[in-house]
């Protein structure tokens, strides 16, 4: 007759107090292995980043970044910093004549007199028409006051004004474009580099919007910056060349059919084209008291088509007045 085994004395105890230890364990490896509800267990590299930010913004509006024709994006609230819209806002692009916000700045904070008047030398001229740079109008030998070249620079977007600025106060556009590399620096604009004062393309002179956005933030503080950027149009004081003076208007402004966007009112701004940079732009609007920039570049077209850089400047103000 078989022996019945016997049990041993204490083996179900270990076996429960076993899997008292053993399931949180278990549990605690589970949620290490599960992805997190608010971001990826495994980091994502910058440009995944960039790719999974494309198309979201940081505060909920009616408008998808979608609809925008410009491949890259960003408005900011200015009192609070508050980024309301963002797209592909750290993605490299060329700014164009949105250069000349920070040759006008850098420019502003080295001179001493604005009224003092000041000859265009000849020199600089034959590269911006073999260019074909759009002009404010100002010849070689002609007596301009700084001020009036400051208006030159940011109205008519004049690449004359711009060199012009750069060798009076620099001697030389290398020279003055370092102070503007250096301006950046100072700023944390730490994807933006200058070639040139003017925006003319070069593979070597590049920014973000994000970068553009920190650069007017800065400038707009400065009131002489402030009213430059905000005119609709300047007349000059009378020169050697042009006694009744030139009268500049904005290319931003002469483009737009009305300033007043279901109650936001854009009140200055500067236009951006270039083949390789698309339609840019960067704009201040203000609603019910507070301000906004916004700043786009990318966008399809060319200074004789459809100016899809204001269309998107008006679908995002449009927009920002429903909230």
């Amino acid at each position: 007759m078989k022996k019945r085994r016997r049990k041993k004395r204490g083996s179900g105890r270990r076996i429960l107090l076993l899997s008292i230890l053993i399931i949180p364990v278990i549990y605690v490896i589970t949620l290490y292995q599960l992805p997190s509800a608010d971001a990826p267990f495994f980091p994502l590299s910058n440009d995944e980043k960039n790719d999974s930010q494309a198309g979201k913004t940081n505060q909920p509006t009616d408008i998808s970044v979608d609809e925008l024709y410009s491949s890259s994006a960003i408005l900011i609230r200015l009192n609070d910093q508050q980024i309301l819209l963002e797209k592909n806002s750290s993605n490299k692009i060329y700014p164009a004549s949105l250069t000349k916000i920070m040759t006008t700045i850098v420019a502003l904070e080295n001179i001493s007199d604005q009224q003092q008047k000041v000859v265009l030398p000849d020199s600089i001229f034959h590269d911006l028409y073999e260019a074909n740079a759009s002009m404010a109008g100002f010849l070689p030998g002609e007596e301009v006051s700084l001020i009036d070249l400051l208006y030159g620079v940011m109205l008519p977007s004049g690449a004359e004004s711009s060199i012009g600025l750069a060798y009076i106060l620099a001697g030389s556009e290398s020279n003055f474009v370092t102070l503007m590399n250096q301006k950046a620096v100072q700023l944390g604009m730490d994807n933006t580099h200058f070639a040139n004062t003017t925006g003319l393309h070069d593979s070597d002179h590049y920014s973000t919007v994000e970068d553009i956005a920190v650069l007017l933030e800065y400038a707009l503080q400065n009131p002489t910056f402030r009213d430059v950027f905000t005119a609709a149009s300047h007349t000059t004081a009378s020169t050697n060349l042009h006694p009744e003076g030139i009268t500049f208007h904005s290319t931003m402004f002469s483009r737009m059919d009305t300033t007043d966007i279901a109650g936001v009112k854009v009140i200055g701004g500067k236009t951006g084209y270039t083949g390789q940079a698309g339609l840019c732009l960067a704009s201040l609007a203000k609603e019910n008291g507070e301000e906004y920039i916004l700043i786009t570049a990318g966008a399809d077209g060319d200074t004789q088509t459809e100016q899809y850089n204001i269309t998107d400047a008006f679908t995002v103000y449009s927009n920002l007045a429903k909230e």
